[in-house]
């Protein structure tokens, strides 16, 4: 009886042993893939230099980034423009004809951010784990919803960082990104080598 029961545990150890190998074995495969999966091309292609459309880009680019200032000089209450506006200009004048940069992208994904932003605010607070959370959270739904805008993880961390309510949603992001579109659609299209946007929604 007890040689039995002596033989039952051991089979069960090599069982346990067997399983632990075969998921180390798989993870050490993975790690070791790594580096071949990492490989691509030094160089990829890019397109023509075209002093033209990077001289527009610029034009575009600051009369954005002004329109949001000027703005708040008008309405005087509160300020529109955080950080993650910047970088919604780089793809509104700079890579125009990006899916991310079109108007379901730009303002859904700053919406859906703030949105992400002042929930993760009342339910963890404003600390680094809530932060990060934050923007993990915030790329999972852009994902979700084909929203996906890269400024948008920008606007969830400002929006933890400063402890957002819930009026961060309409003023400064919704507001700042309605004046981005607005100028965008104005600067990118008075031009005839240039179009936006690709599509609306």
């Amino acid at each position: 009886m007890r040689n039995k029961k002596v033989s039952t545990q051991h089979n069960q150890m090599k069982r346990r042993i067997s399983i632990l190998i075969r998921r180390h074995g798989g993870i050490h495969k993975r790690l070791t893939r790594l580096p071949q999966r990492c490989k691509a091309p030094f160089r990829g292609p890019r397109p023509p230099l075209s002093l033209r459309y990077a001289v527009w880009s610029f034009l575009g680019g600051t009369l954005g980034i002004l329109a949001i200032f000027e703005t708040t000089a008008l309405v005087g209450r509160h300020p529109l423009l955080i950080g993650s506006f910047g970088a919604s200009a780089v793809l509104l004048f700079g890579a125009t004809e990006s899916p991310m940069a079109q108007p379901r992208n730009l303002v859904g994904g700053h919406l859906v951010s703030a949105g992400v932003a002042v929930l993760v605010v009342a339910l963890l607070g404003s600390t680094p784990l809530s932060m990060a959370v934050a923007v993990g959270l915030a790329i999972f739904v852009m994902n979700l919803t084909h929203t996906t805008h890269p400024p948008g993880g920008a606007t969830a961390l400002i929006g933890v960082q400063g402890a957002a309510g819930p009026g961060f949603i309409l003023v400064p992001v919704l507001a700042g990104a309605l004046i981005l579109l607005t100028t965008a659609l104005f600067t990118n299209n008075v031009v005839y080598h240039r179009r936006y946007p690709k599509h609306w929604f």
